[in-house]
Parts: C-alpha cells; structure tokens; sequence
C-alpha cells in the first residue's frame, strides 16, 4: 500500500483527512460515524463537528460542556453530519464522555503503552458504540496505518489485519477505496447468495 505514515485519507478530503491525521480523537468519532453512511462522509464528518464549533480541532470536553439540542443543531446541519443526527449525537457525546473519565480526554491513551493486541481490542470494545466489528477495524487501521502495533495486533484485529482491501484500515486512495467497496459488495453479494 501506499500513502504516508500517519497520513490518512479516508474522508478522501484534505482538511477532513488532516484533522484525522493529527486529532486521535476525531479519528475515534469518524469510525464511530463509519455506520450507515458512506466511508468518506463519516470519516469527514469529525471536520464539520469542529467548523461548527469554530475550532481546528475536537475536544471530548468541549462537547461535553454543549447541551443536547446544541449538539443535536450541530449534528442536524445542513449538511447533516450523519443520516441520523441526533442518535450518532447522543453516540459521539457517549463517546466523548468515556474518553474524558476513562483517558482524561486524550484518546491516543486508549492505544500509548497498551502491551498486546488483545488488550487493545478490549480497550475498544469497551467504547460506546464500538462493537468487536467495529474495534477490529479500527485496530487494524491502527497497525496498518499509524504504526500502532502491539503484540498479536494483527491476530487481534481478525481478517481485517490480513493484507488486502477489506475495510477503511485499507483504505490509502481513492483507488484502495474502491477496492474496499468492491471487496464489500462481493461479501454482501455472497452472503445474499448463501441464503437462497
């Protein structure tokens, strides 16, 4: 694969995908985001939370101290930030909440030190809205593209450590996007297929 280390391009957007790359935890409410939406507009959607609040960046404090219809208005847009803006509102304000008592508002703890793969899936797990699908994922985005690569990462992360183009840890380009969309369609197609 190619693209730099720590450069991400998954909103395939270069302010979104900087704020990714330098933010831990806007990167946390992008894969959270990553549900019942295209890859790209989840992953840009932690850039229009922090326009929004007229920031350069998102601080799970901040979003705690906003009420629930401001987070809500925020999420809402235009543009909305997810089909389903005030559920995924009350998910990033669940997340940002664990991320404040659980790291002291800094997300990069959930993985800085961590000693196997396999405690670090469990970290993930425990986020809100993050289920073993999920976690799996995002930890092997971690190892594939931030270097974040503790013992057994990639037997942790499942299938979705191997090589290839399975899911948005793949995702370098707007080519390897297409490739996780193709490898996607033709699980969902073989899925289909297997209950007939």
């Amino acid at each position: 694969m190619t693209g730099s280390p720590g450069r991400l391009t998954l909103a395939q957007e270069p302010r979104a995908d900087d704020l990714l790359s330098r933010d831990p935890f806007a990167l946390l409410v992008g894969m959270l985001l990553d549900q019942q939406f295209p890859m790209e507009r989840a992953f840009a959607g932690p850039a229009l939370i922090a326009e929004r609040l007229g920031t350069d960046r998102l601080d799970p404090r901040q979003l705690l101290e906003l009420t629930e219809d401001h987070l809500i208005a925020i999420m809402t847009g235009p543009p909305a930030v997810h089909r389903y803006p005030a559920s995924m509102g009350g998910r990033v304000r669940d997340l940002a909440e664990h991320v404040v008592h659980h790291y002291d508002a800094d997300a990069s703890a959930l993985w800085q030190g961590v000693g196997t793969g396999a405690e670090l899936l469990a970290r993930l797990r425990a986020l809100p809205g993050f289920g073993v699908q999920k976690a799996r994922i995002f930890l092997a985005l971690l190892g594939k593209q931030l270097g974040v690569r503790p013992e057994g990462w990639r037997e942790a992360a499942g299938d979705y450590g191997l090589e290839g183009f399975r899911s948005v840890a793949d995702v370098v380009d707007a080519q390897s996007l297409q490739k996780v969309r193709d490898h996607k369609r033709a699980v969902k197609e073989a899925a289909k297929a297997a209950r007939r």
